[in-house]
């Protein structure tokens, strides 16, 4: 399936949203493209290759009914990056992964667009500005979801354009590694 959206799925930046993950079969697969082009791209620059390889694992989403699959999926994920990256639990890298996971692998219902408590699925989008600086922006599935169906070519709403549409619920202030590492309960720490 990769094969088919062969140009998106090796783009480190490139967004992927599995709306029944289950363990991470589909999303374990398009993150270890993401990193054979942060290898690519950024294997000589350790500093580079951490941040390019966090990005990727930014721009992979999920949704789970199964509390088990959500979490086998969020520890499958952060396996394949903590031994791309050789880094354990001590590293913030992988402590910014495990609350990256958190929030991008989502215990909920498609369907519904609803979380497991009842609210709705919020995602966030993650960006790198360089220099170790992360940028994250927050956006609710349905309004996402239901916003798509706006801009259609010939429907009554297209002239509304995506800068309008697609705006987020919440900007966050810039974060580091660090910053991230620290993160629970959706808030990173300095954030707070």
């Amino acid at each position: 399936m990769l094969d088919l959206v062969k140009g998106e799925a090796d783009r480190i930046d490139a967004r992927f949203l599995e709306p029944a993950c289950g363990s991470g079969n589909f999303l374990v697969r398009v993150l270890q493209r993401k990193l054979a082009a942060v290898e690519i791209k950024f294997g000589k620059s350790e500093f580079e290759k951490r941040h390019y390889a966090l990005l990727g694992l930014m721009c992979t989403y999920g949704i789970e009914l199964l509390p088990d699959n959500i979490a086998e999926c969020r520890a499958n994920m952060l396996d394949v990056l903590a031994e791309y990256l050789n880094i354990d639990d001590t590293d913030d890298v992988y402590r910014a992964a495990f609350f990256i996971l958190s929030q991008n692998l989502v215990h909920g219902d498609a369907l519904t667009m609803r979380a497991q408590d009842g609210k709705p699925i919020l995602f966030a989008e993650w960006g790198y500005l360089g220099k170790g600086k992360f940028q994250r922006r927050d956006f609710r599935l349905d309004v996402l979801t239901g916003s798509s169906a706006f801009s259609a070519e010939g429907s009554l709403f297209a002239h509304l354009g995506k800068h309008e549409i697609f705006t987020p619920i919440k900007t966050w202030p810039t974060m580091t590694v660090s910053d991230l590492a620290t993160g629970h309960d959706g808030i990173p720490k300095e954030a707070a």
